[in-house]
């Protein structure tokens, strides 16, 4: 057996637990959005979501170490049992370097907590959620919105990201 095909039973695995909380994750430097759902079944719960902000004009190591804290707590507090994180898209060569140092310290984070990560890129989290992998933002929060049951869209945007990330993981089950 090679290793990615141990790799994917063991996501697989984590996967079909009956009942399992699912954080999804959309990495960020500023914003680092989280949402935390819960399935049983076929019953779908959403528990949490919000963002992970730092400060614009701190140092890139104190906002680095806020992240860290931060998504530590997060863990603590919800204690998931696998974790969707969006993959890195490269669009602005500047930005894509703090968000990529940022999903760094989320990754490091999450090998300590020992959680199972599966990763998707924005086209399959889209597709996953509108049937369409090039919807746009508000396509795809009116999707969350509707699968959560939620009498508007969540915000910020950044958390509705999140959200869309875990319920992504709930779908390809």
């Amino acid at each position: 057996m090679t290793v990615a095909y141990c790799h994917t039973l063991c996501l697989k695995a984590a996967l079909s637990i009956v009942t399992k909380k699912i954080l999804g994750l959309d990495p960020g430097l500023a914003s680092l959005g989280f949402g935390v759902i819960c399935t049983e079944s076929d019953n779908l719960e959403l528990l949490d979501f919000g963002i992970i902000q730092t400060p614009a004009k701190t140092d890139i190591g104190k906002r680095l170490q806020i992240i860290y804290e931060d998504l530590h707590q997060v863990l603590n507090t919800h204690q998931p049992d696998v974790v969707a994180i969006e993959k890195l898209f490269f669009y602005r060569m500047g930005n894509t370097i703090l968000v990529a140092q940022a999903r760094g310290v989320v990754l490091l984070v999450l090998a300590q907590h020992q959680l199972p990560i599966i990763e998707y890129t924005p086209a399959q989290i889209k597709l996953a959620l509108t049937g369409y992998g090039a919807a746009d933002k508000v396509a795809v929060q009116e999707a969350v919105a509707r699968e959560l049951c939620l009498d508007c869209l969540p915000r910020p945007d950044d958390a509705a990201d999140a959200l869309a990330v875990a319920l992504t993981a709930w779908f390809q089950r």
